[in-house]
């Protein structure tokens, strides 16, 4: 090995920004290609590739820290600057095995975000769903205001479904909707949202109890629901799909789902797997909007932090804290587990048009799902 694993890591850690910032983002690689970018372009130029090997080695020795400013721009004038904090939370760590581990680096990183003196903070991907929304969780805040992004997450996701069935011709009052991680904040705001728009909704996760208490709700709004924690339980078959769970690597195989459904996978990392096997499935990948009014990363991380076949795509949660900073309303929107309703998705959805932030085109591992809707030359998903 050339270098030492605590000297390139030192070496990283030691390259932080000097930083003054509206807000900032917390969030990790989902996989171990663009890790290794984001250790390249660390790096620098000079220093030769890292055999994947050393960078496995390496990436669990390097503390969080900031690694690129971020300057968000609004189509009302106005601009706002932040920082984009990775936790380094290491690709394949993401599950329960290193739980304490992985909130350590979190509440690090919102250590350093804190010490920035961010006025909001967004938390990216993992992140929201180790805090679980309980911020009490994070360090002292000093003035400092921690969202966990899911509603606005939630809001791209909503609407996602209702382009995808607007494009195929499906009507969504008549459909049966899956929800795969139905009792997560995520999952909960969707089932919330959609609910009262479809035929049925079949609710699925880990905690049965959970399951109930979220049945009963929707039940009492006189919605016809079913629940089971193993997806080959259910009775009917779904023609809508949305995967929202908290899984550690793409590994969800949905159960019995109608040919030619409408799939989200919005989970971070993706949910469903490669291996799956859903005929003529139409898939997308959700919660994703688009900043019409620019996005600067200063160095240029824009393809490595911006993984998408079009320009300014961002994760909702992390998107939810840009709307907010520019709407210079710093404030928690999002906190806590099943408190997203309909009314405070419609919300943040004002707030971020407001700014020129929309959901983004649709697209999935083969690209874009729209007809006349065009990608970056040479993208490639993954």
């Amino acid at each position: 090995m050339g270098e030492s694993v605590a000297g390139v890591a030192a070496n990283v850690a030691q390259q932080a920004p000097a930083i003054d910032v509206d807000f900032a983002l917390i969030g990790h690689q989902e996989c171990w290609r663009a890790a290794a970018d984001v250790l390249a372009v660390l790096r620098g130029p000079e220093h030769p590739p890292l055999p994947d090997d050393e960078i496995r080695d390496i990436f669990p020795w390097i503390p969080p820290r900031a690694i690129c400013h971020v300057e968000a721009g609004s189509i009302a004038g106005g601009k706002a600057r932040g920082v984009y904090i990775d936790s380094f939370i290491p690709p394949d760590r993401l599950d329960a095995n290193y739980m304490r581990d992985n909130l350590a680096r979190v509440r690090g990183a919102a250590a350093y975000a804190i010490k920035a003196g961010a006025k909001i903070v967004s938390l990216g991907g993992f992140s929201s769903i180790l805090i679980e929304g309980n911020l009490d969780q994070l360090p002292e805040r000093h003035g400092t205001v921690f969202t966990t992004g899911n509603t606005l997450t939630v809001g791209f996701i909503v609407q996602g479904i209702k382009k995808m069935c607007a494009l195929e011709g499906r009507n969504l009052r008549r459909s049966t909707l899956l929800i795969v991680g139905a009792t997560g904040d995520v999952g909960s705001g969707c089932a919330r949202c959609l609910a009262p728009v479809v035929k049925r909704v079949l609710l699925n996760a880990r905690n049965m109890e959970r399951l109930r208490t979220l049945a009963a709700e929707l039940e009492a709004d006189g919605v016809q629901v079913e629940i089971a924690t193993g997806l080959q339980q259910f009775s009917a078959e779904a023609d809508v799909a949305i995967c929202a769970a908290s899984l550690a690597s793409p590994s969800l195989l949905l159960g019995r789902i109608a040919p030619g459904a409408i799939v989200c996978d919005a989970g971070y990392p993706k949910n469903l797997s490669p291996s799956g096997q859903m005929a003529g499935a139409k898939i997308f990948f959700g919660g994703l909007g688009q900043i019409t009014g620019g996005l600067r990363f200063k160095p240029d991380f824009q393809g490595i932090l911006n993984r998408h076949p079009f320009p300014d795509v961002v994760h909702g949660c992390l998107l939810e804290g840009m709307a907010l900073a520019l709407e210079r309303r710093f404030e928690p929107f999002s906190q806590g587990r099943g408190f997203i309703t309909p009314e405070r998705v419609e919300e943040i959805e004002t707030i971020a048009a407001r700014h020129g932030i929309f959901l983004a085109p649709l697209y999935n591992a083969d690209g874009p799902v729209e007809d006349g809707v065009e990608c970056l030359a040479g993208w490639s998903a993954g």
